[in-house]
């Protein structure tokens, strides 16, 4: 898989997640299906969606950087180590899902797992000579 392809399918993936925080926050949908169903009432909700969509937010910037899609730019080091900091965060959050409270936050688990495996995707390719190449592991 193209480094590029890993990079939009990821943006795109994480903006429907937004878009479920978003309607969270609005009561679109039940907040008691969300966070494992550990929110208390709308006060934690409201500063629990707000930090994901930040932190989403803030992953969405560097997956932008990352594919050059912005001119502004970390260094690539310090964007590789913030995506294995996000790599590691998903896959602990997978397992975080896997024992939820609620089923819909257990079918995340593989959504998670997903985001997981698209950002190792990114992370192992490299470029070489200005071309892409697969690192192998």
């Amino acid at each position: 898989m193209q480094n590029k392809t890993s990079i939009n399918i990821l943006l795109v993936l994480l903006s429907a997640v937004i878009l479920f925080h978003l309607s969270v926050m609005t009561k679109i949908v039940p907040y008691d299906i969300a966070w494992g169903g550990r929110l208390q009432n709308d006060s934690e909700m409201y500063i629990f969606e707000t930090l994901s969509i930040l932190i989403i937010l803030f992953l969405e910037l560097v997956l932008l950087m990352k594919g050059n899609y912005m001119k502004f730019q970390f260094g690539e080091k310090t964007t590789d180590i913030i995506l294995w900091i996000f790599l590691a965060l998903f896959l602990l959050n997978t397992i975080g899902n896997i024992f939820a409270k609620t089923d819909i936050e257990k079918l995340f688990a593989a959504m998670t797992l997903a985001f997981a495996f698209l950002i190792w995707t990114i992370l192992r390719i490299k470029k070489v000579n200005g071309t892409q190449k697969e690192t192998t592991s």
